[in-house]
This record gives C-alpha cells, structure tokens and sequence, in this order.
C-alpha cells in the first residue's frame, strides 16, 4: 500500500516536472522573439531608410492596439477557459505577419503590417504570465523560478543575435524572429491548459471588482511608473546609437539588463514571500529614479553597460512583485482578464503616453530633458507605493 502511495507520489511530481520544463521551454523561446522586436527591430527599420519620425509612428502602433488586444484575447481566455489556444493562435498570427514584411517597402503597408503584428504580439507575455501563475498551484513551482528561463532567452538573444547581425546586416532580423516564432508555435502545443479547472467567470462580477478603491489605485500607480519605465526602453536603442554606439554595442546592453533580472527572480521565487509587495515596489521605483539619473551624467555609450545592470534592481524587483501583487487581489477565474487590463496599462496607456509625451520632449529638450523627466515620474510613483503601503496598514 505505502509502495502504490510512493509511486503515484513520484509520477506526479515526475508530471508536474515536466509541465515545469515545458513551460520554462517556451517561455525561454517566446523572450527570444521579444528580444529581437524591442533590440533590432527598430534598427532594422532605420537601415531600410525610415525617418526617426516614422520609426516612431510604427512603434506607436503597438501600445495603441494593445489597448484592445489585450481586453479582447484576455476575456475571451477567461470566458473560453482555454490560455493554451489563444497562445497557439496569437503566434501563428504573428509568424504570419512577420512572413508579409518581407514582401513590402511601402511605409502604408508596412504600418498596417505592424498593426495586426502588434495585435497578436502584444497579448503574449501577460497570458504567458498568467498561464505560469495558474501552473504554480499544480507544479508547486514558483512564478519566478519559470520567469527567470524568459529573461534567460531574451539575454542571449540579444547578444547573440547582435553578434550575428553584425556581420549580417539587419535584414537577418526578420528571419531570426520566424525562427524564434516558429520554436514557440511548436511548444504550444506541449503546454497544459490550466484555465479550463476554474469556475467560469462572470462580466458584472470582472467590471465590479476593477472598479474597487484598491484596484484602481494600484494601476494608477502602475500606470506612473510604467511611463518611465517605456520611455527608457523605448529610447535606450536611439539614444546609444546618437552616442556612437555600434549594434554589438546595443546588444550587449540588452543582454546586461536581461541577465541582470536572472538572479533577481532566483532570489524573489526563494524568498521573495518573505517581503510586502508594496515596499518592494517603493524601492524597485526609488532605484529606477537612480537610474535614470546616472543616464543623464554619462557621455560614452560604454558607461550605459553598467547602468543596465540597474535593470534587475528596478525592472526585476517591480516586474515580479507587481504580478505577486496582483494575484493577491483579482481571484483566479479573473486571473487572465486582470492581467490583460494590467497589461493594457504597463504597455499600452503607458507606450502611448512614454512615445508621444516622451519623443516630444526628447526632440525638443534633448535626454538630459528626457531622462529627468523620467526622474520625476519614478520619484513619485515610490512615494505612491510607500503612501498605499502605510494607508493599507493603518487600515
């Protein structure tokens, strides 16, 4: 008897290892493609001839249709109960649109090109997110610790694809992001869909609990950091490459701050409960006020290297405790709609506003401007989070 126990004990650890795997595979392989996007993409679209101003209305595109891709493939996850083909779906749409880039020079084209890519783009890393949330209950595996192998393939995608490109040329940049693409699609077929064990949800209830006090509160929070936050990663590439940085240049500077969330995630899976969520977030936005500081007293690109390092600090710490946060307060059958409407905010509201409000201030103030402005944004955000946190004790 105890021996049939020991057995069915092991065979569902030995299953909930490999759901473990099969989700740390993909989300290493999906971080690739996001590498590419945010890395060489623009560059690629610069070398194709295309001005500053219409590199910036391409990537404008994006925050713009996930206000409504997110909401839209979010509630259908949740109503549908399924994350798993809505996954399979969406990374099809984009092999699909990547593939048509490369019949087209035509700017209308391309924007229109951009625009569904977007659309099936955008929604990937908060129904990844979510899927790993809801696995965690069923593998036993901590967020973080599937989190980390993303961060993993967005490094070395970005390194070693900006050596390859080097000798390439951008043009390369497309084909690499089939492949990543393709890696993907095929892993989503292995992935289980926890979804389908939760309760269906209801809309009354989903729109009732985003309007609470603490919910709304929290993304307006999120939403003030999120600006600074897009800013900084939506300028990095343009502002090294007016200092003389090279392409490898540029690589090794996403790789530093992907590699640098690494250990960040280790430590938060392993210890990360131990700590309130909302200090955490005051310190994770009080370190990107740092950061944006020391960009405006460096003059070499060089010295961008270990400001990237800052990345595990801000980003890292704000990415994951942010999520912890999150789950704490939107119930489980909710989980993908809430991600969804936090990802409408993080990348959407906050892209639109960071490349509209930031590419003015940039052009018209030049990035000491730009970076101070960042500063500002990051510095009140913390006191945001510090504020809830002393509210939400007295409370």
């Amino acid at each position: 008897m105890r021996s049939t126990a020991s057995d069915c004990k092991a065979s569902i650890s030995k299953t909930a290892k490999k759901e473990t795997n099969i989700l740390r595979l993909f989300t290493f392989s999906s971080y690739m493609t996001v590498a590419l996007v945010v890395s060489y993409f623009p560059l690629y679209f610069m070398d194709r001839g295309y001005s500053e101003a219409q590199i910036g209305i391409l990537y404008a595109t994006g925050p713009f249709i996930s206000l409504f891709a997110n909401l839209i493939l979010g509630i259908a996850s949740d109503k549908y109960r399924t994350i798993k083909k809505i996954l399979t779906l969406i990374l099809f749409g984009q092999l699909v649109m990547v593939s048509m880039l490369l019949t087209t020079d035509s700017f209308i084209v391309v924007c229109i090109i951009m625009t569904a890519f977007y659309f099936f783009q955008t929604p990937m890393n908060p129904l990844n997110d979510s899927l790993i949330l809801l696995s965690s209950q069923y593998t036993g595996t901590p967020y973080a610790l599937v989190r980390i192998f993303g961060s993993l393939g967005f490094a070395l995608s970005a390194f070693f694809f900006g050596q390859l490109l080097k000798y390439t040329g951008t043009s390369a940049a497309l084909w690499l992001s089939m492949l990543t693409i393709g890696c993907a699609l095929a892993i989503s077929f292995l992935l289980k869909d926890y979804q389908g064990s939760l309760k269906k949800m209801e809309f009354g209830g989903f729109f009732k609990l985003i309007r609470k006090p603490e919910v709304v509160s929290f993304f307006a929070l999120i939403l003030i950091i999120s600006i600074s936050h897009r800013m900084y990663e939506g300028f990095l590439a343009v502002t090294l490459r007016q200092m003389g940085a090279s392409d490898s240049l540029v690589g090794v500077a996403w790789l530093t701050s992907a590699a640098s969330e690494i250990p960040i995630f280790f430590l938060l899976g392993k210890y990360g409960h131990k700590f309130k969520e909302l200090p955490l977030l005051a310190i994770a936005s009080l370190m990107y006020a740092l950061r944006f500081w020391l960009i405006t007293q460096i003059s070499s690109p060089v010295w961008v290297i270990p400001v990237q390092g800052m990345h595990s600090v801000t980003f890292g710490i704000y990415f994951a405790t942010a999520l912890r946060y999150l789950s704490s307060i939107i119930p489980d059958e909710y989980r993908a709609s809430g991600q969804a409407v936090y990802a409408v905010v993080w990348s959407g509201f906050a892209g639109i506003i960071g490349g509209t409000l930031g590419g003015y201030i940039y052009e018209h103030g030049g990035r000491s401007s730009f970076f101070q402005f960042g500063m500002v944004l990051a510095l009140l955000a913390s006191a945001g989070f510090l504020f809830k946190h002393l509210h939400n004790r007295a409370k």
